[in-house]
């Protein structure tokens, strides 16, 4: 029997030797792929952060693109405010001349205009019935005196000498045909005038002579303004 025990304890001894170095195994290879998968999340973690920072980095770099681009849009708006606001200005202050420095640039004007002298001047409704009649004999006047001889002023001066000087400049008229006229309709316009020749018209309203002036020195009222 005592071989029998001594038997059995060896196998019992020899298999739980074999247990233990089973589970050793077992051990080593679940740390080995316990460390492999570690160094492989950490791999992609590395990666995902990796990416994330990239992905970050492009997005920061389209927002500040695209504020930029806003931001200039928003500067040309400004500035297109503010000179907007200058020509404004400048139309208003046109509009709001005195009274006789506003008939002498209208009477300028006309004369600028005019080619046949026979022309009809539109006024605004307003403008009309306060300066309208002033601007066409100061025009006409004006035409006149290009037109017709000028007598001595020694001459002139007496009263015989001014009635003559009158008959010369009335005669002048009617064989010239110079006289502009006053015409019936207005327009609504800020200031000026429209000039009407038969079908021909001359625009000479302020707003658009400031919106012409605008186009062709803007950039400089710019460099002016934002230097």
């Amino acid at each position: 029997m005592e071989g029998i025990e001594k038997i059995t304890a060896k196998i019992a001894q020899d298999a739980q030797a074999e247990i233990e170095k089973l589970i050793a195994e077992a051990e080593e290879k679940v740390q080995s792929i316990q460390a492999t998968a570690q160094a492989q999340a950490q791999e992609e973690a590395g990666d995902i952060v990796e990416k994330g920072r990239a992905a970050a980095s492009e997005r920061l770099e389209r927002l500040s693109s695209a504020a930029q681009m806003e931001r200039r849009k928003l500067e040309l708006a400004s500035k297109q405010e503010v000179l907007g606001e200058a020509f404004d200005l400048a139309l208003n202050k046109l509009c709001t001349l005195p009274e006789k420095e506003y008939i002498e640039l209208l009477t300028k004007l006309a004369l600028e205009a005019s080619t046949s002298g026979k022309e009809q001047l539109i006024f605004s409704q307003k403008d009309r019935a306060r300066v309208g009649k002033q601007v066409v004999m100061a025009a006409n006047e004006a035409l006149l005196k290009e037109r017709a001889p000028s007598l001595p002023p020694e001459v002139t001066k007496s009263r015989v000498g001014t009635l003559m000087d009158k008959l010369v400049h009335n005669t002048t008229a009617i064989v010239t045909g110079a006289g502009l006229t006053l015409s019936e309709q207005t327009r609504d316009i800020k200031g000026g005038f429209v000039m009407v020749d038969g079908d021909v018209e001359i625009n000479c309203a302020f707003e658009t002579l400031v919106r012409l002036q605008r186009e062709q020195i803007e950039k400089k009222v710019a460099d002016v303004l934002f230097q």
